[in-house]
């Protein structure tokens, strides 16, 4: 808490003067807010706490330092050198708190100065959440609540905004380096930080608490296929089947509710593209962030002001089908989009992947189905399915558990089509195991039956054992049967 120093005693209501408050060697800062004479004569009156009084404190001298500070640099150093600012932000800092009439300790000082920093050079009051790695999403919803997501469970933070002024001047500086812009004409907005991370913006008329943001952060080191299978996303077995579809150029496609991880694990999946191949990936707003060196990154363009200029996603995939690709990753499909690519993977482009919103393996392909028809095509259903049967091949579904947990749940493959149905049949499931010592865990298991699509994985040399396949049943009954 701060503590305010006072270098004369102000007089009582019948012109004495009251005692100092305490301000003996030792004393706390709770001690001297607490002092009759501070709660009773100092700038914050009537019926406050010793916590209300402290943040109003802090909240009054960061405004006043934020505004000399501001001042001072406009006149002084040249903005575009970020380094070269805060050193100044720092040194003015310093300078500008020997004149204030408040002392804090050592742990608040420092405190005090980043955010300063946070609000000159970064992200404002959510500076702090943006670097913290264990937070994996930010809710601002208005200027007074700010939520995150830590390990699958949301939770209110003790973080606010000043107004909804402060929110929008935050909003501006993430949007206005990708040439976004968001107003009242246009309060809706998809934007990225320099990380990566997704960032969906909304503001009045059309929100009613004040201007919001969603930030979807990214890991700064994306995680590795090992990450996945120590955190349980995905069995070791699974991982290594997928490995083999992904280098033997099956069309993939990665379905899940929201929030279930489907773009992170898409990143994962693409690690296994060979070096020599050339990708392009098409995006809303960039994400994905793959480690080979031949990738061409796409990135959709939202209509500027007037209403012109966009570049919509099936504008991408279009033209990426005239760039020579190996493979074509699209980060999301949701719309047109979805006719183009069935275009291309029908017409000799294996090996692409795309993530889906569905609510099961069969619904991805409803979904599929619906899209296609959005592109405003008279095509009849039976053809479209038959489109997407020959398409893509596997379909991996992603859920978030109870526990926060995000899983892959099934892995199905298409297998072909008959009487206007689309056939499928899963390799792996989620199930239910039991351990030795009695408790409960999941587990993703093979189901017993060996894919069709062992043929183009053997063509490509990417050869499974005979027993691979194999449910955790079928073993355990092939054992007993050896045994006797």
């Amino acid at each position: 808490m701060p503590v305010v120093r006072r270098k004369t005693p102000p007089p009582t209501a019948n012109g004495k003067q009251q005692p100092a408050p305490v301000t003996r060697p030792g004393a706390t800062p709770t001690e001297v807010l607490t002092s009759t004479s501070y709660l009773s004569t100092g700038p914050l009156r009537g019926s406050v706490s010793v916590q209300q009084a402290s943040k109003q404190v802090l909240l009054e001298l960061k405004n006043r330092l934020h505004a000399k500070i501001i001042a001072e640099l406009r006149d002084s150093i040249d903005l575009s050198d970020v380094m070269a600012v805060r050193r100044e932000i720092e040194r003015l800092f310093s300078r500008f708190m020997a004149e204030e009439d408040v002392i804090l300790n050592r742990t608040e000082r420092a405190k005090l100065q980043d955010q300063l920093i946070a609000e000159i050079l970064g992200y404002g009051p959510i500076q702090e959440l943006i670097n913290n790695d264990n937070v994996s999403e930010i809710m601002v919803n208005g200027p007074t609540q700010v939520w995150i997501e830590q390990e699958g469970r949301l939770s209110l933070t003790d973080i606010h905004f000043s107004d909804d002024e402060h929110v929008m001047r935050i909003i501006n500086r993430i949007v206005a380096p990708l040439g976004r812009h968001v107003d009242e004409a246009s309060p809706m907005v998809d934007a990225r930080l320099p990380d990566g991370s997704r960032v969906n913006v909304i503001i009045p008329p059309l929100s009613l608490i004040g201007p919001t943001i969603s930030i979807r952060k990214f890991k700064r080191v994306p995680l590795a296929v090992d990450d996945m299978i120590r955190l349980g996303t995905i069995s070791d077995k699974a991982m290594t089947f997928l490995e083999a579809c992904v280098k033997s150029g099956l069309n993939i496609i990665v379905a899940g509710g929201t929030s279930t991880g489907k773009t992170t694990f898409l990143n994962v999946l693409s690690q296994f593209v060979p070096e020599e191949e050339r990708i392009i990936t098409i995006e809303d707003a960039a994400e994905l962030q793959l480690q080979q060196v031949h990738v061409i990154p796409l990135e959709a363009r939202p209509p500027n002001i007037e209403g012109a200029g966009q570049v919509a996603i099936r504008d991408l995939v279009i033209n990426a089908l005239r760039m020579r690709p190996d493979r074509i990753i699209v980060g999301e499909c949701r719309g047109k989009e979805a006719l183009d690519m069935l275009q291309a993977m029908n017409t000799g482009h294996d090996g692409c992947m795309t993530t889906i919103h569905s609510n099961g393996p069969r619904d991805t392909l409803s979904r599929i189905e619906t899209m296609v028809l959005m592109a405003g095509t008279e095509l009849p259903s039976r053809a479209i399915r038959e489109q997407v049967s020959s398409a893509f091949d596997m379909v991996v579904y992603m859920d978030r558990l109870q526990d926060g947990s995000r899983k892959v749940t099934t892995i199905s493959e298409i297998v072909g089509f008959q009487e206007e149905t689309i056939l499928m049949q899963d390799i792996f499931r989620l199930e239910v195991v039991q351990d030795p010592d009695g408790r409960e865990r999941t587990e993703l298991q093979p189901t017993g039956i060996r894919p069709l699509s062992m043929r183009k994985l053997e063509r490509a040399r990417n050869y499974m054992p005979i027993d691979f396949f194999e449910a955790p049943a079928q073993i355990a009954s092939s054992l007993s049967r050896g045994g006797v």
